[in-house]
């Protein structure tokens, strides 16, 4: 395995990452809520009363590559799966989020920033899975 020095882009990853973390504080400290994305969509697929957070949130997640674009002018992204994967994988995801009571925002960027061992559990859990899942997809069966 080697690294695309070409396409390493370090500051606009910093960049993302400390914007990700400053919505994440944000919104604890403004409204005593964990960013959870799983958790946010799932408020909006069953609303009470009083979900503008939620709807703000994820609104802010759905518009963002536009501003991109519109800022940038281009996003260049390649998927090496086809649709079908993808829908799997998706699904996939969703069933863990409610297996293990989050995401990987709400565990790996909220719940270990509060030290939560629960927490690291679940994140050492999710990496792993997927770290061993595609090595057997990419090694193993060549897919």
């Amino acid at each position: 395995m080697s690294i695309d020095w070409v396409a390493f882009t370090p500051l606009s990853a910093l960049l993302g990452g400390a914007l990700i973390g400053a919505a994440a504080a944000l919104l604890m400290l403004f409204n005593g809520r964990i960013a959870g994305i799983s958790g946010l969509v799932g408020r909006l697929l069953a609303p009470p009363a009083g979900n503008g957070e939620a709807l703000l949130f994820v609104l802010g997640l759905l518009l963002a590559p536009w501003l991109y674009l519109a800022l940038a002018g281009e996003l260049a992204v390649q998927v090496d799966a086809g649709p079908v994967a993808l829908v799997v994988a998706g699904l996939l995801v969703g069933f863990g989020s409610r297996l293990g009571s989050g995401c990987t925002s709400g565990h790996g960027v909220c719940g270990l920033s509060r030290l939560s061992l629960r927490s690291l559990v679940a994140t050492l859990s999710f990496m792993g899975a997927g770290f061993a899942i595609v090595f057997f997809l990419r090694h193993l069966l060549g897919v």
